[in-house]
This record gives structure tokens, sequence and C-alpha cells, in this order.
């Protein structure tokens, strides 16, 4: 069985989701169950990692009032173009433009979109990094419970 870091963040997301963006379990034990689920000790490391960097970027907004929607384009980096291809791109300038995340919110996603160490990055994997980050925001519910709609009736329709 071939996990990722991915594979670890979304197992914590759909088990622990509900304890809300303060859960804070002991590492140790949380480390235990995942190995016991099946996951190896390093990507349950760079799992813990990723979630670190998630709450620092969330340290560093705490506090910032939100600035409004702006006007500007934003401009991805040859690495950025190269992980995130063209309907990555499209999605997550749909969503601004949307109103569901706004400037700030789509750097934090960029951001540990890129931390995830993998070559490539799918849509739903952007999908699935929006809800961490909007569910680890201040100031984010409405916007949370926008995405999550969105997603799990995607999931409804790929189930039928």
């Amino acid at each position: 069985m071939k996990e990722n870091v991915f594979d670890v963040l979304m197992y914590l997301f759909e088990n622990y989701m509900d304890e809300g963006a303060e859960f804070q379990p002991d590492q140790e034990a949380l480390t235990h169950e995942l190995t016991q689920a099946g996951f190896h000790r390093g990507e349950i490391r760079k799992a813990f990692s990723w979630l670190d960097g998630l709450s620092s970027l969330r340290e560093d907004n705490a506090g910032k009032p939100a600035k409004p929607a702006s006007v500007s384009i934003r401009h991805y980096t040859p690495e950025e173009q190269e992980r995130l291809d063209e309907d990555c791109r499209g999605y997550l300038h749909f969503m601004e433009a949307s109103g569901v995340i706004d400037p700030a919110t789509r750097e934090v996603i960029i951001d540990r979109l890129l931390a995830l160490e993998t070559d490539d990055i799918t849509l739903d994997q952007i999908k699935w990094v929006m809800l961490l980050v909007l569910f680890n925001q201040p100031r984010q519910e409405y916007a949370y419970h926008m995405l999550e709609d969105m997603v799990f009736d995607e999931m409804q329709g790929h189930l039928h």
C-alpha cells in the first residue's frame, strides 16, 4: 500500500474534523493509531509537519483584518505552474472569483499544496486542502461550509 502525506491528512480530517480546529491530540498516541491504520512513520511525521506549517500560517494571519477582494491577477511561478496544472489554477481562480476564498486564503492553499511533496496535484487534492485550510482559518466558517457542501455533493454524484 503506497500512502503519502495527503492520505494521512485525509485520514486525520475524516476521523477528527468533528473535534474542531483547536483539537490538540497527544502526538505519540496519534502516531501509534496511524501506524496501526497502516501508515508509515515517515509519512506521519511529514503530515504532522504539514499541519504545523498550516498552524504557523494561521497564527501569522491571526489578528489581521480580512482584506477585501482584489482585482489584481495572481502570476504563478514556474514551479507552481509545473505542479498546479491549468485546471488546478483555474479552479483556484474560480473559487476566489466566486467569493469562497480570498487572496490571503488562496496563498495559504497554494503554500500547503506545494508542501504536499507530490509531483501531480489533482483537483480533488486541491478541494480537500482547501477544506483543511478553511477549517483551520478564523472567520472562514461560511466559506468552509460552502466548499464542504460542494465537495460532498460532487462525491455523492460519483457514487450514483
